[in-house]
């Protein structure tokens, strides 16, 4: 019977492999012959047969991409956890030294662009880490993958066939040309199309790199920002108090005057910083953002929020953008209060998180303060063995427990 049963197991799992093997050899021959009609897509467009074949020398589908694809950030996280690891007390420092370190690039991008400069500075700080983290994913293979799984197709195709101009136009390397999973790359993580349209050569060398170049990176932003609208001299908004039970009209794209909104009860929280508290008159068209409702902070936006939102459709991306640029000349952190009883955690305590988790035994690998998926599973793990409730955030609990839990080995 025990020889039957050990019969029959291998037969399945003989099975199991075999179609494991034949679904792997399907999508490389699907992926394969998705590459071949890109190379005519290609052909078409303008790009040498020799740029194509030289790009995508093995080349195969990256599948850690469209788990990437499926899990965005600044649509699945609390608001609070988001603006706490992008806006911390670090990262306000590194962009006040940078402000120091390229005064007078960012001088000039701000005279000829007519975009304040901490704006600029803020962008460069969230999107890389001031040039630290660009991300290492071939564009080529990242794009290519997403083409040929059908993930907004003719998006993605479209950003393919420009990073194959960028490459042939010889501006940036293929060796430089890695960067997120969707495609962003640089230092201030432009898109391939948004690089063609919009990256400029502000340190006149007769190359636009924004990977290798911080001119040319803050420049390109620069002009990003400008012509996405941003308007010289205006704030982007800033934080307000609301009346008390506010169920009025909300939303960056219901706008009305100042005046419409003062009438509602709406005031302006004042800042600490006088740099902060420009003015803009009652006639001005401002829509009320409530990011977490309306027991959260609330912010009045102007259309240099919009210009920022523009960089990544996102308002939590948006907002911490704009926020980072007035932490960097001195404006203080909001007033409201997020309305959680587990507030985020900067970065710096959640490396702190990752290490007290390894203390104990957890696999977490590196120990960065970039929350992914071993991180989650290690604190959810912590957290059932503690009695917490079970979410695999690096929140400000989970950080009080560990520190209470001390180090112990989880025996794993």
């Amino acid at each position: 019977m025990m020889y039957c049963f050990q019969i029959r197991f291998k037969s399945v799992v003989a099975s199991l492999l075999m179609s494991g093997i034949f679904a792997s050899q399907a999508m490389a021959q699907s992926f394969d012959s998705c590459v071949n009609g890109l190379r005519q897509t290609a052909m078409n467009q303008g790009i040498s047969q020799n740029t194509f074949d030289k790009a995508f020398k093995g080349i195969e589908p990256d599948p850690e991409v469209l788990k990437s694809f499926d899990y965005q950030p600044e649509f699945r996280i609390p608001i609070w956890d988001y603006v706490a690891g992008l806006v911390d007390d670090e990262r306000v420092a590194d962009g006040r030294a940078m402000m120091k370190q390229w005064s007078k690039i960012l001088d000039q991008a701000e005279q000829q662009y007519g975009v304040d400069k901490n704006v600029i500075v803020a962008v460069w700080g969230v999107e890389s880490n001031f040039g630290r983290i660009q991300g290492k994913r071939e564009l080529i293979r990242s794009l290519a993958t997403l083409v040929c799984a059908n993930k907004r197709q003719t998006f993605f195709r479209g950003e393919l066939m420009a990073t194959l101009k960028i490459l042939q136009s010889g501006d940036i390397a293929q060796e430089f040309l890695v960067g997120s999973w969707a495609g962003a790359f640089g230092q201030t993580q432009f898109m391939p199309s948004t690089y063609q349209r919009l990256a400029v050569d502000f340190d006149g060398d007769g190359r636009r790199d924004i990977v290798q170049s911080v001119p040319d990176a803050l420049g390109s932003t620069a002009n990003y920002l400008h012509r996405a609208g941003w308007a010289e001299g205006e704030p982007w908004g800033y934080e307000v108090k609301l009346p008390e039970n506010y169920n009025g009209p909300s939303g960056r794209t219901t706008k009305q005057s100042l005046a419409q909104w003062k009438s509602l009860g709406i005031k302006r929280i004042e800042p600490v910083n006088s740099v902060m508290k420009k003015q803009m008159p009652d006639s001005a068209q401002a829509a009320l953002i409530l990011p977490s409702g309306a027991k959260g902070p609330a912010f009045l936006v102007f259309r240099n929020f919009n210009a920022i939102y523009s960089y990544n459709a996102a308002e939590s991306y948006a907002l911490s953008i704009a926020h980072l640029s007035d932490r960097i000349q001195g404006g203080s952190t909001f007033t409201t209060a997020w309305p959680t009883d587990d507030a985020g955690t900067s970065r710096a305590e959640r490396r702190e998180i990752q290490q007290r988790l390894v203390d104990r035994g957890f696999d977490i690998g590196d120990v960065d303060g970039l929350i992914g998926a071993k991180t989650r599973t290690a604190i959810s793990e912590f957290q059932t063995s503690v009695g917490l409730p079970v979410d695999g955030r690096a929140g400000q609990r989970v950080l009080r427990a560990l520190r209470t839990a001390g180090s112990k080995s989880t025996g794993q």
